[in-house]
């Protein structure tokens, strides 16, 4: 069973996983608008993603007895100067989601709640991941930057993104 301080905090991240969502789909929006096929592709799979994670904290919520609460999510920026702030964006922000996630995972421990600190862990590793890629892809878009060419070629290679089976929109903890 949950505590109510740890269903609370897990119902906030929640939140955050689905306003993540939200500011991916407007960097998606930018993306097309910019004709880059590829980056908006990379985003889409990046929504789809959060949404996931979103529905994985959701149905870890409702397993272990606690109540779920949604929460107004705030819209997302849509002011995007060029690719490059966009990564920065990307990489700031999932930065600050694995503030949060190791914040979840200090109050797992706080509460000797084993099972959140194991459930907590596959978080930490994906954000690990996910801030390596913000960053990669960030690097290439500075090292790249002023070339018509190789944006086009960097384009082509995000577009090949796919999203992994386990984040398959609408799966739930149970089918995966």
């Amino acid at each position: 069973m949950l505590s109510k301080t740890l269903e609370k905090a897990l119902n906030d991240q929640i939140q955050r996983e689905l306003a993540s969502a939200y500011l991916y789909l407007s960097m998606v929006a930018y993306f097309e608008e910019q004709n880059l096929p590829g980056f908006a592709r990379w985003m889409r799979v990046q929504f789809h993603e959060e949404q996931f994670h979103a529905f994985k904290i959701f149905d870890f919520v409702l397993e272990r007895g606690g109540t779920v609460t949604l929460q107004a999510i705030e819209a997302p920026p849509s002011d995007f100067q060029s690719p490059v702030d966009v990564f920065e964006r990307t990489l700031a922000h999932e930065q600050k989601v694995t503030a949060y996630i190791n914040d979840l995972y200090a109050l797992a421990v706080k509460e000797n709640d084993y099972a959140s600190q194991v459930f907590l862990q596959w978080f930490i590793d994906e954000q690990v991941e996910e801030e390596k890629n913000a960053a990669d892809i960030l690097a290439n878009l500075r090292m790249i930057e002023g070339s018509p060419q190789a944006l086009f070629m960097l384009d082509r290679e995000l577009g090949t993104r796919t999203l992994p089976p386990e984040a398959t929109p609408m799966q739930t903890e149970a089918e995966a």
